[in-house]
């Protein structure tokens, strides 16, 4: 009988455990599929001369150096499409 109720109260913790994870991962889930549409502008963006064309005129110093623009950057565009990538290939795991 004590080894049931241990079963139980370590299932229960389980489940509310599991819940909060899964309902996390369904709204970030949500979220990603979501903001999809601009995910691919961004690739577009770096795979079609856009990011090469600003990079190089940052390069020249002909955009303003007050303008955010880490998008230009050597690696944070790269990075962040990898991480895209990675993401989709854990999801095809599951």
């Amino acid at each position: 009988m004590n080894s049931q109720i241990e079963r139980i109260k370590r299932m229960e913790k389980i489940l509310d455990e599991s819940k909060i994870v899964v309902e996390n991962l369904n709204k970030a889930i949500e979220e990603y599929i979501h903001i999809q549409t601009n995910i691919k502008e961004l690739q577009n963006y770096y795979e079609n001369g856009g990011w090469m064309e600003d990079f190089k005129d940052d390069e020249a110093e002909k955009i303003p150096k007050d303008l955010k623009r880490g998008v230009l950057s050597e690696d944070s565009l790269y990075n962040f499409l990898s991480d895209c990538d990675e993401i989709r290939s854990k999801l095809r795991t599951i």
